[in-house]
């Protein structure tokens, strides 16, 4: 009799048995909580979880509202635009161009292809490293996966190039608000101090990240059966011969001049209400007088020049200036996935319009994207409840405590790295780093002047064990909510993920040594 071979478990699958594992550690660690004012711990009654294991799916889904939401919105806009045929318009445009590149010798010897990735991927390390993208991500998953299977790469390549790029530069963040802001303001030191050595650490991490995918996409471009995600990319492949073999039919019908007028009204009476803004960069402002009627006038010129040519590359220019007015909404007016949302709805709505479709029409193609998307949305919720199950068993602070009273007869080398350990541990139960920061800097930071460690090295272990390992945890609703976008199993991804952030915490330790030992400003 034939032995059937090992499949991996569906992510619901893994996600509910990681549910049933945390309500078991409910039943081993007692319970504990730290006092919010005093900061001091202390045993409490345990809160054994059971039957809670089922109320924690609705528990999970209220908690992670916001983000699935969002999701569910980004899915609906693009089902929209894909639905235009403005994505494989801007596909075709695109390697069009990289191919016209390579009749420089000197392009064509590093390969064009190299070049492109490793632009996007410093551009969304930025990102992750200046303002902490992360949820963005999600809406970026949906362009950059088919062309990164367009050029001859695989959904890893294209989720590399997004998600690990801005998580590795989340990780090693120089301006990031939501991570040095936070932690270094609780420990008392001066704000996005040190910025010196962390850019030397972001490039460092950098350095060895691009390289890593440089390696693996040219090794799956060679020979993509060794992509181990090879037969999860037959829906990517499908879905782009599909589109090769249909005839795009370019015009421009007179809902695209409709979107357009109605467009620009919309961004020439914000730009009478906010012709100044303020751009925030970590404490630095940046004030940009007319930065909204400039973009706004770059609308108008490219928006035209757009419709002169087809309503596809309208389509294109309006997702354009969506990304674009994200950015200056999240670093000028502290927009979140709320006026993100939004932002994309809008999207839809006009790219609707201009490809001609009735309002019916409009609200059957969002619907059907958020029918697609819909799956993503769940993970998310599901995978919150793991977090929901620690917290209410009550046994989240006990296992902070134990932990970091385990570093106090250790050297300054090994109690940093205990601190370390540490935050990369809880960054597993609890991936948001703002609650994480409040937690574990108030405890850490006083430690840290004990043993004679920098209260800035504190906050770069904090810094480190708090990215990492965003990557690969299954309570993160974001990595969860990509995977599932790009049709990448949680169990491969996490075997093929697993050495590369095992990688990136060795790196991570060793670039805190340096902290010990050498005069650093800042530290």
């Amino acid at each position: 009799m034939e032995k059937k071979k090992f499949k991996i478990p569906h992510t619901f699958v893994i996600i509910f048995g990681l549910i049933i594992v945390s309500a078991l550690v409910t039943f081993i660690v007692p319970g504990g909580e730290y006092n919010k004012d005093t900061l001091e711990f202390s045993y409490t009654q345990s809160q054994p979880q059971s039957w809670q294991i089922l109320t924690a799916f609705y528990k999970g889904f209220t908690r992670q509202a916001g983000i699935i939401v969002f999701i569910l919105v980004i899915g609906a806009a693009f089902w929209v635009v894909n639905s235009c045929k403005a994505i494989d318009a801007g596909i075709y445009s695109f390697l069009s161009f990289t191919r016209g590149l390579e009749r420089h010798r000197f392009l064509r010897y590093i390969g064009v292809n190299n070049v492109v990735i490793v632009l996007i991927m410093l551009m969304f390390s930025m990102f992750g490293a200046i303002f902490g993208m992360s949820e963005e991500t999600i809406a970026f998953t949906i362009i950059i996966i088919p062309l990164a299977v367009s050029m001859g790469y695989d959904s890893i390549t294209g989720l590399a190039m997004v998600y690990v790029a801005a998580h590795v530069g989340f990780a090693g963040a120089i301006l990031n608000p939501f991570t040095i802001g936070i932690a270094q303001d609780i420990a008392g030191l001066p704000i996005f101090s040190g910025i010196e050595y962390r850019f030397f650490c972001w490039v460092v991490l950098n350095l060895i990240t691009i390289s890593l995918v440089l390696w693996y996409a040219n090794r799956v471009k060679k020979s993509p059966q060794k992509s181990p995600l090879y037969n999860e990319d037959s829906y990517w492949r499908k879905k782009i011969e599909l589109q090769n073999g249909e005839t795009i039919d370019y015009h421009t019908p007179a809902g695209a001049w409709f979107s357009y007028f109605t467009t620009l009204v919309v961004l020439v009476l914000f730009s009478v209400f906010h012709y100044h803004t303020s751009i925030k960069i970590g404490s630095s402002v940046f004030d940009i007088p007319f930065l909204i009627p400039v973009v706004t006038l770059l609308f108008a010129i490219a928006g035209y020049r757009g419709l002169k040519k087809s309503v596809h590359f309208f389509v294109l220019y309006l997702l354009f200036f969506t990304i674009i007015f994200l950015v200056i909404g999240v670093m000028g007016y502290g927009w979140y996935i709320g006026e993100i949302s939004a932002l994309f709805l809008a999207l839809g709505i006009l790219s609707g319009v201009a490809a001609g479709y009735g309002a019916n029409e409009i609200v059957g193609k969002l619907t059907e994207g958020a029918k697609d998307i819909l799956s993503a949305a769940l993970v998310v919720g599901l995978a919150a409840g793991i977090i929901v199950i620690l917290e209410d068993g009550k046994v989240v602070d006990t296992l902070l405590y134990r932990m970091s009273s385990a570093m106090a007869d250790t050297g300054k080398s090994a109690s940093l790295g205990v601190m370390y350990m540490i935050q990369t541990l809880i960054n597993i139960v609890i991936p948001s780093a703002s609650a994480k920061a409040a937690i574990t800097m108030p405890i850490m930071a006083p430690f840290s002047d004990l043993i004679g460690v920098s209260r800035q090295a504190t906050v770069l272990a904090f810094q480190f064990g708090d990215g990492f390992t965003n990557m690969i945890t299954p309570t993160s609703g974001i990595l969860i909510a990509v995977l599932t976008i790009a049709r990448v199993p949680y169990g491969k991804w996490f075997k093929l993920i697993l050495p590369f952030i095992l990688l990136l915490i060795v790196v991570g330790f060793l670039l805190l040594l340096p902290t010990l030992f050498l005069e650093l400003n800042g530290f």
